[in-house]
């Protein structure tokens, strides 16, 4: 019998039932690899629950606050249990993403232009009296309005017009203190998923969603058959070859480990964008991880046991 592995899912986030779709699926794979697996649900009593098990490694299945936030990454660490993903410094600066955007533009890597609002912006400064000067700050209209921290594109909002702008933001500031107000870029969307393991860093087939509303959405990622996806993405050489060199560049950027997955939008010109960088990716039926790790004859219990093995190996 193998080691044994913690595996952490559900929590109170927005994304509890995701997760514990993601968390089931690890369970079966890992306990058909001949591991040890203890199904964990984050909660109150999770701590005294590691204590007790006392797993070699904890497999975070967790999507949402406090997963993917650094706030488990931290306890386990307290706890001295190896874990999976990147550690708390890359978890914290991928969830904020006005935070990871910054380093993006800093460190010359294309991202749309944006501005942040905060609720203290608005109850404390009146910044709802700048609206006006949003659409020329970012470069005109189209725009999308969502939170700053938040997964699954929750709170994601298209604007089209000046008058829908109050109420996007009202929408996506109901999910957390900050907003970001980003150019809308018309064209390819791609995940693009990074595995770090025993042999390096490997840029997997990038995958390009095109949802069948137009808007890849919550709804559209979780919701069979309201999204096409295409692995590997439909773009010529040179734009594959710098698509992928962004994925490894963000991913050493934002100092992450063992995996990731960097959302891009690649416009009419042909320049890859980057828009955000998610730290726990989902490991669902529909989840983007698994089917690029496919695409290049990586099966699911493989692309499991790889990630639960970077933890178990200590692979940094």
């Amino acid at each position: 019998m193998k080691e044994k592995i913690a595996v952490l899912m559900g929590g109170r986030s927005l994304e509890r039932e995701v997760s514990l779709r993601s968390g089931r699926r690890v369970c079966e794979a890992l306990t058909e690899r001949g591991y040890r697996v203890v199904p964990l649900d984050v909660t109150a009593d999770l701590v005294p629950a590691l204590r007790s098990e006392r797993p070699d490694a904890a497999y975070i299945a967790l999507h949402g606050k406090y997963g993917e936030d650094g706030t488990i990454q931290e306890v386990l660490e307290f706890l001295g249990i190896p874990y999976t993903g990147p550690g708390v410094v890359a978890s914290t600066l991928a969830w904020d993403k006005a935070v990871s955007k910054r380093l993006f533009a800093e460190n010359g890597i294309p991202t749309p232009a944006w501005v942040t609002f905060s609720t203290a912006a608005f109850k404390e400064m009146g910044a709802a009296t700048a609206l006006d000067l949003v659409p020329d700050a970012v470069g005109g209209f189209p725009l999308v309005v969502k939170p700053a921290e938040q997964g699954s594109a929750l709170g994601l909002t298209r604007v089209t017009e000046a008058a829908e702008l109050p109420n996007a933001l009202m929408n996506a500031l109901s999910y957390g203190d900050k907003a970001i107000v980003e150019r809308w870029i018309d064209g390819a969307e791609l995940a693009v998923s990074v595995l770090d393991g025993p042999d390096g860093l490997r840029v997997l087939p990038p995958v390009e969603m095109v949802a069948l509303s137009g808007l890849f959405d919550f709804s559209a990622m979780y919701t069979p058959g309201e999204t096409e996806y295409y692995v590997p993405a439909r773009l010529d050489d040179a734009v594959m070859a710098e698509v992928v060199r962004l994925a490894a560049e963000v991913h050493r950027l934002l100092g992450c480990r063992h995996v990731s997955r960097v959302d891009m939008v690649v416009g009419a010109d042909g320049v890859p964008q980057v828009l955000e960088v998610n730290t726990s990716p989902g490991m669902t039926e529909t989840s983007l991880l698994p089917m690029a790790a496919a695409a290049v004859g990586i099966n699911f219990q493989e692309l499991v046991e790889l990630l639960a093995r970077a933890a178990l190996d200590g692979i940094e």
